[in-house]
């Protein structure tokens, strides 16, 4: 029996012909750390196949390009999820496996003008971006004194109400984004799903409006969380069958475009604009109103009898005094005197 099993072990691999060892029976054996995530690429990469007996990447080239394949599947894994799954349904399979393939697949099943005006309502949010931008650079000048032509506060006042038009018409569009739930609501798309989608719908518009009240730099931070919540609600509700197949990558790079707008506006009132707390200038919007009112400090009250508003003098620097109105009697008395 023995002398039969000696030709099957020469012809077995090295390992299994290798002689036991008595120590090797007694001493404990610990478990090895597991290997990084690219020594793991690594190993695999150079692991014979059990069929052919060679490694799956035979020379550097074909591991590069191994590694194309997959980093392309994963990018067409990425349209995927963006897309919320939905590209293998009606006419929206792609012809091509790839992340242009499938992107380009799901916006050519968007119909052309939910396209056209989508791009419309983000123009006025981009122009507005743009504007502050601009004015955050102008104001950041002003206060450091390099362009004497340009006074300080005049420049962050606008910045100031810049941001807030930026605000604003941010709460006008995650209301609308909230609206459009509403839309599929009365339309019955995907059935009806009462409740659950009209508190969808009503969310954004009340935090959209809710961000007013903070200050604008913080009302842009609490709406860009805002944008990307919804979008996330409207991945789920694309899903679900709330929403068109197209509509949460329709969702997506709109909300791309809001968000880039609204960290590019963050980003530069920061750094060149005061209004941040962060700029070059150590002046911000607070400090210059602080100095207005000390130096013209408010006066508030309430004047009884009637009053009267008569020319400043000339060495004036008000164009009108409003005064109370000398009464009838002392009229009377001073031209007695006279």
């Amino acid at each position: 029996m023995l002398s039969s099993l000696i030709p099957t072990l020469r012809r077995a691999p090295i390992a299994i012909r290798r002689p036991f060892a008595s120590s090797s029976l007694l001493t404990p054996s610990f478990p090895r750390h597991a290997p990084s995530s690219l020594r793991t690429q690594l190993i695999v990469r150079g692991a014979a196949s059990s069929v052919s007996g060679r490694p799956g990447s035979q020379t550097v080239g074909h591991a590069a390009q191994n590694i194309r394949e997959e980093v392309g599947q994963s990018a067409a894994d990425l349209a995927k999820s963006i897309a919320g799954g939905n590209v293998f349904v009606d006419n929206v399979e792609p012809t091509q496996q790839t992340f242009l393939g499938i992107t380009n697949a799901v916006a050519h099943s968007v119909p052309k003008p939910y396209v056209i005006f989508g791009l419309a309502g983000g123009l006025p949010y981009l122009g507005a971006s743009g504007a502050t931008i601009y004015l955050a650079h102008q104001a950041g000048v002003a206060a450091t004194g390099i362009v004497p032509n340009i006074d300080p506060g005049t420049a962050i006042t606008v910045l100031h109400q810049a941001l807030s038009i930026q605000t604003t018409y941010g709460a006008v569009l995650l209301s609308f984004l909230g609206a459009l739930h509403w839309g599929f609501e009365f339309a019955g798309y995907g059935g009806q799903k009462y409740y659950p989608r009209l508190l969808l719908g009503a969310a954004p518009v009340v935090f959209g409006w809710s961000t007013l009240a903070l200050e604008p730099m913080s009302a842009l931070i609490a709406q860009w969380v805002g944008f990307t919540g919804m979008w996330w609600a409207d991945l789920r509700a694309t899903g679900a069958g709330w929403a068109p197949k197209w509509y949460s990558q329709y969702r997506f790079y709109l909300s791309i475009l809001v968000g880039t707008c609204i960290i590019g506006s963050l980003a530069a009132t920061s750094y060149w604009g005061p209004v941040g707390g962060h700029g070059l200038a150590s002046h911000d919007l607070n400090m210059i109103r602080a100095e207005r009112k000390q130096r013209n400090p408010e006066k508030e009250g309430r004047v009884p009898g009637d009053i009267e508003a008569v020319p400043a003098p000339e060495d004036g620097d008000k164009y009108v005094v409003v005064k109370k109105k000398e009464t009838g009697g002392k009229e009377q008395g001073d031209s007695e005197q006279h």
